[in-house]
């Protein structure tokens, strides 16, 4: 069979994966967050800056940053059904983002061997300007994303 057999599967896991960890996540809809976009080793995140985010400089503060890097990046690496952490990550900051700023971080994939990956996901604001670059390595753990009902 081709891999274009194969897509539409892969693609409705991922979405399916997406949507059981978004369930379960607090702290990504805690802040706003939603989930534009997800395919397999791909997802798409934004965010508001909210008041609440802003830093002595009237910036807004780089963990809050740093989250939404960090939760595109989850998205993309548990979007096979495999649970995936991360086993580390960085950040390099380029602009500032403002109260106001809608924000969307862009993860993808760019290997995926049997337990590690390395992810690279651009944080950017609504006119398109690079605020963070983020690199995550991910390890898979054992289990499953999605949650059967004798898992809970």
């Amino acid at each position: 069979m081709s891999n274009e057999h194969h897509a539409p599967d892969a693609q409705k896991l991922a979405q399916d994966c997406a949507e059981s960890m978004f369930e379960r996540d607090e702290a990504s809809r805690n802040l706003g967050m939603k989930i534009t976009h997800v395919s397999p080793g791909k997802a798409t995140i934004t965010m508001p800056v909210t008041a609440i985010m802003i830093q002595g400089h009237g910036a807004c503060h780089g963990g809050y940053l740093f989250t939404l890097a960090d939760s595109a990046f989850a998205f993309a690496c548990n979007s096979y059904n495999k649970a995936t952490v991360a086993s580390g990550c960085s950040i390099d900051y380029m602009l500032g983002a403002r109260e106001g700023d809608v924000l969307t971080a862009n993860a993808v994939e760019q290997s995926r061997g049997n337990r590690t990956g390395v992810y690279d996901i651009t944080v950017t604001n609504q006119n398109g300007h690079v605020i963070a670059l983020f690199r995550g390595k991910s390890y898979q753990v054992r289990g499953e994303v999605i949650q059967s009902e004798n898992d809970q």
